[in-house]
């Protein structure tokens, strides 16, 4: 009868041990999302101040300099570009709400991919028409992206950590079947 009531004991101190581990591991997750979050507004922040600075009607002629552009494929890129701002921002309220949230992942770093590919776009354009190189008024925006890229990245990386030890704990046994008993899902990387 001892035995029995230790061995419920040790089970008892195992299982409390076990879940605040995962809900530690969790909350680790969802804090460098809050980080990735703060990186995330600041690419929106700036592609708005790009977009005040440089989104009124002949603003695309401003930024390629004198040389004419081609109207409808830089006014296509720059609608592109703020089409995938807007997804973006979007993804990230959905995510926001659930972080951990596989579809709401998956639907943020494909709209992640969208917007820095319609960056590019912008950037690519700029440049073809000005014979290769970036005009001199969008090389301070070049240069701010890349510092909130390099930020980002390893804002992501944090989390992509943090969301991969939470997974390998709810997919390790026993924890598995706490995992199973209070609803931990596997959570989805960016």
């Amino acid at each position: 009868m001892l035995t029995t009531w230790i061995l419920l004991a040790l089970f008892l101190f195992w299982a409390v041990g076990a879940y605040n581990r995962l809900i530690r591991l969790r909350s680790a997750a969802l804090q460098a999302f809050g980080g990735l979050d703060t990186h995330m507004v600041r690419w929106i922040a700036l592609l708005g101040e790009y977009e005040a600075a440089h989104g009124a009607p002949g603003a695309v002629q401003a930024i390629v300099g004198d040389e004419p552009a081609p109207a409808a494929d830089a006014h296509d890129a720059h609608a592109a570009l703020w089409a995938a701002a807007t997804q973006l921002g979007a993804s990230l309220a959905v995510a926001r709400a659930r972080p951990l949230d596989s579809g709401a992942a998956a639907a943020l770093a494909a709209a992640s991919q969208v917007l820095e590919n319609a960056w590019q776009t912008v950037v690519r354009e700029a440049a073809q028409v000005s014979e290769g190189v970036a005009p001199p008024a969008l090389a301070p925006w070049v240069v701010r992206r890349e510092q909130v890229a390099l930020h980002s990245d390893e804002a992501r990386r944090l989390f992509n950590d943090a969301v991969a030890q939470y997974n390998h704990a709810i997919a390790q046994f026993p924890a598995s079947l706490l995992a199973w008993l209070f609803g931990f899902k596997k959570a989805q990387t960016l």
